[in-house]
């Protein structure tokens, strides 16, 4: 499944009320690391079904990044249940991003 481009106006049928955990990377596109895991997540979108991989632009989307308390990129935050359950911050590899998110 391909990555989901998340806003303020989808955020909460996409991620809070998903039937399925939601990996979301709060990114930028002027953010080294976040250029150097984009590939990463993509992969992770297509390779796994067993959760959700959403995107949210941290420029387009200041009220969601700070909603959640992003102040470094790029952030994961792992959704469970309409709440977020657990957070990496920085590059990190795809082998410790699926455990994490499968586990």
């Amino acid at each position: 499944m391909a990555e989901v481009i998340l806003t303020s106006e989808n955020f909460e049928n996409e991620v809070l009320k998903a039937d399925k955990n939601v990996l979301v990377d709060f990114w930028a596109s002027w953010c080294g690391p976040c250029k150097m895991l984009a590939p990463t997540i993509e992969a992770i979108a297509e390779e796994y079904d067993s959760f959700k991989v959403g995107k949210v632009n941290v420029d387009d989307e200041p009220d969601l990044a700070q909603a959640y308390g992003i102040s470094s990129i790029p952030t994961l935050i792992l959704f469970k249940d309409g709440k977020a359950a657990d957070m990496l911050v920085g590059l990190r590899s795809k082998d410790e991003i699926v455990k994490w998110a499968e586990g």
